[in-house]
Order: structure tokens, then C-alpha cells, then sequence
């Protein structure tokens, strides 16, 4: 089987060889990382300064348009390759655990998607992320009790201020006792401005005494 039909690399389109999933190793080397020295002083954290109490940020990787970064988040919000999410969350995983981030993180929660855009794509790409970081980790993942319940239109048109206007009042907790008092990591797959992540995070602060982390796939 493997002789007629090989597993491919989803970038170069090479044969994967044993131990490799989705990526062929020197693909998966070559996406730019967010190697940041601090969790707490790096340009991601500067999207949220002033704008919402949180411990700390990382991302994954560094998205840059036409390169392999933006192919495999095509290929994992667009084509149907969700494993594609569990994959890159676990080696991004697995390049910060050591580094102590996952430090006092009780529970990781996916940025959810509108159920009307779930149903479409069949999946949500970030709860995907937030199981290969669970993977790595130990840490649990929760996607039941943060919900979506504003159908917004795409952020992907919009200035930075129409984007934080955009994301207001977007999502609910409908059960705040499980977050309540729990170090929450929230889990996107792009940062851009940081009003998703940031509307999330507000909402998981109405629970008593919640604490917010943030982990993106890539940031642009």
C-alpha cells in the first residue's frame, strides 16, 4: 500500500519516512519559529498590554505571506487537513514545555467557532491545535463550555480598530464553575490584532478568580 499510494509531505510532496506525519521533518524545520526569550516581554504580548490582565504568550511560528507557514494553515482551516493541527500544536508544544510554559496552566480552551461555521468546515482547527498542545503537555483541553453565540463576519478585510469593534461581545460562558479559579490557556491559530484572543479572554475573566494565558499557531 505504502508502495502505491505513499504518504506524501503536504508541502514538498515528498514520501514521508517512518516517524513522520503530515510534514517531512526538513519541511517542518524550515517554518520560521516565534523563539521568544520571555512569555511576558515579546511582540505578541505587546497586542494586549493595556487591554486585558494576562500571565503570559507564545506562538509557534511566524506567519509570512507565501511561505510555508500560511501553506499548512491553508491546507488546515481550508482543505480539510485537521490533523495538520494536532501535528504542528504538539512539535510547537514540545519547543516551550521545557521552557516552563505550560507552568501552572489547569485547562486549555480552543478559541471556538460559530456553530453555523463549524457545521461548514466539519471542524474546528483550533480545538485541533489545542490537542497536539494537550498531547505534549498533560494538560486537558476544553471545548464545551466557551461558546461563540455572534455569527461575525471575517476579520480578514479589516483594520485593526474594525477588528477589536468586530470581536465585541462575540462569545459567552455558560458555566463559569469550571473555569473558576483555573489558569486558562487560550488557543488561536493566527494572532493578528488580538481581538479574538482578547474577547475570549474577557469572557473567561467573568469567571471568579480565572487567570489567562494565550498560545497562537502563528502570529502575523
Amino acid at each position: 500500500m505504502n508502495l502505491a499510494w505513499p504518504n506524501l509531505c503536504q508541502i514538498c510532496e515528498k514520501p514521508l519516512v517512518q516517524g513522520e506525519k503530515h510534514l517531512c521533518m526538513n519541511c517542518l524545520y524550515e517554518l520560521p519559529k516565534a523563539d521568544f526569550k520571555s512569555f511576558r516581554m515579546n511582540i505578541a504580548a505587546d497586542r494586549f498590554y493595556g487591554k486585558i490582565p494576562f500571565e503570559k504568550i507564545t506562538a509557534g511560528f511566524l506567519y509570512q505571506k507565501e511561505s510555508k507557514v500560511q501553506t499548512v494553515l491553508e491546507l488546515l482551516k481550508y482543505k480539510g487537513e485537521k490533523e495538520l493541527g494536532e501535528c504542528l500544536g504538539s512539535f510547537s508544544g514540545s519547543r516551550i514545555v521545557s521552557a516552563g510554559f505550560f507552568k501552572d496552566i489547569d485547562l486549555i480552551v480552543p478559541v471556538p467557532l460559530h456553530k453555523d461555521k463549524a457545521k461548514k468546515r466539519g471542524y474546528n482547527q483550533s480545538e485541533w491545535i489545542a490537542k497536539g498542545l494537550s498531547q505534549i503537555s498533560g494538560i486537558p483541553y476544553d471545548s464545551t463550555h466557551l461558546h461563540r453565540v455572534v455569527k461575525n463576519p471575517t476579520q480578514t478585510t479589516k483594520n485593526i480598530w474594525e477588528r477589536w469593534e468586530n470581536a465585541q461581545g462575540l462569545f459567552e460562558l455558560r458555566d463559569t464553575e469550571t473555569f473558576s479559579g483555573k489558569h486558562i490557556l487560550l488557543v488561536d491559530d493566527v494572532l493578528t490584532s488580538g481581538s479574538t484572543l482578547c474577547a475570549c479572554g474577557q469572557t473567561i475573566l467573568k469567571a471568579p478568580e480565572a487567570r489567562i494565558s494565550f498560545f497562537a499557531l502563528a502570529l502575523a
